[in-house]
């Protein structure tokens, strides 16, 4: 896939499908042979001729046909494998490159705050307010893990009850609760198996951990037949997410950016193939807002070929403005996987017009990662007196509570 920066994969699954091929081809010309063979023992034994070599052949030719049946068995599994390591084709109006110096910038919105002090990230801001404790955290769980508590305990909570309302009582989301260990097949389905295994966290009874919630809530139509009058489908959901990080090592290793167990508000939507790329530009949108209710300075990211996820065929970063770090830094990303997953899934949906079924198309983004957005509330409403102000929007969820640090 030269799109995706990635070598021609096509001749070794060609090689590996002639494989299978030629083996199944084989299983079935046995199989014919020894029904052919089973014909002739009638006929011999009615002649009154003696069939024992016959039976010996049909005996010896049943244990090739089991024989062969198991090797292309076998084959076919390594094509299945060659096949679910390739990603999803990029639209045609994503931007080629190999990494996020090819992304294109499509809108900043809101100007970054300017300070009459040197701004502090996150971390300090948190420890000293005695709220953000990583020790303790690492005592319990190792690295990247965090503990909050009070006040900033609850403006975690606060922020992903504000996302969670905006999305349902005004964008048309419909909460759900989902499970937070999932199968094999649904980690699969959303394309981090097999080849991200290593990002993952496994149970000793084999269920996953799930890396966000978009596993579990596109997973809801896995293996359904959808009405096309029932489009689109639009989920939310608070949850956990749980990450290994293998990729990430020596990265973001201070603070809460990149940690094994966070937060998330996810958005999910099954639509129709037609209004797949309208409604891409709606949940971003979705995104947006809130960051606009919070008064966040931010920018927007259509990410190039060789920057997007695996199962994304057009993904837009949503970046928020950190002070502490002097950066843009990822809040929100929003892809459009197009009939990808439900391919894997085997989700379709039944037209009002025309005969047979089409696959739906899926969507997901972050609205949003509830942690990195404490960060840049902590960091963009820090104060001089060592206070963090508290955004308007989320007083009536701090019990109207004016300032991180302040009086209860």
């Amino acid at each position: 896939m030269p799109r995706r920066g990635l070598p021609a994969q096509s001749p070794e699954i060609l090689r590996l499908d002639k494989a299978w091929r030629e083996a199944q081809t084989e299983a079935e010309r046995v199989q014919a042979e020894r029904n052919r063979l089973s014909k002739e023992i009638g006929g011999a034994k009615a002649k009154g001729l003696d069939v024992a070599a016959i039976l010996k052949e049909v005996a010896a030719s049943k244990d090739r046909q089991a024989a062969m049946e198991a090797e292309a068995a076998e084959r076919y599994r390594a094509v299945e494998a060659a096949l679910a390591g390739i990603p999803n084709i990029p639209a045609d109006n994503v931007p080629d490159g190999h990494d996020a110096d090819s992304n294109r910038e499509v809108r900043r919105h809101g100007a970054p705050p300017s300070f009459a002090f040197k701004p502090r990230d996150h971390g300090e801001i948190g420890e000293a307010l005695g709220l953000m404790d990583f020790a303790r955290a690492g005592k319990l769980s190792g690295a990247r893990f965090v503990v909050l508590r009070g006040q900033l305990a609850r403006l975690e909570r606060a922020l992903a009850q504000f996302m969670i309302d905006t999305h349902t009582r005004e964008f048309g989301y419909t909460e759900v609760s989902p499970p937070l260990l999932v199968r094999d097949e649904a980690v699969y389905g959303t394309g981090s198996l097999p080849k991200f295994a290593d990002d993952l966290f496994r149970t000793t009874t084999g269920l996953w951990l799930i890396p966000t919630a978009e596993v579990s809530l596109t997973n809801l139509v896995a293996d359904e037949m959808v009405e096309e009058r029932q489009l689109p489908l639009r989920f939310t959901a608070w949850t956990p997410c749980f990450r290994s990080e293998a990729g990430a090592a020596g990265k973001d290793t201070r603070g809460m950016i990149r940690q094994h167990q966070f937060y998330k508000v996810e958005l999910v939507s099954i639509a129709h193939p037609d209004q797949s790329v309208e409604e891409h530009e709606r949940m971003t949108g979705c995104a947006e807002e809130i960051l606009k209710r919070l008064g966040l300075a931010y920018r927007v990211m259509l990410l190039c070929t060789g920057d997007m996820g695996f199962a994304s065929r057009k993904t837009y970063d949503i970046e928020v403005w950190l002070p502490g770090q002097n950066a843009y830094r990822e809040i929100s990303s929003c892809s459009n996987c197009g009939d990808f997953q439900a391919r894997r899934m085997k989700a379709r949906f039944r037209p009002k017009v025309g005969k047979g079924t089409r696959f739906v198309h899926t969507l997901n983004g972050s609205g949003l990662a509830v942690g990195r957005t404490l960060i840049a509330v902590l960091e963009n409403y820090q104060q001089g007196n060592g206070t963090v102000a508290v955004p308007d929007a989320l007083k009536p969820y701090m019990g109207g509570l004016e300032a991180i640090g302040g009086d209860v």
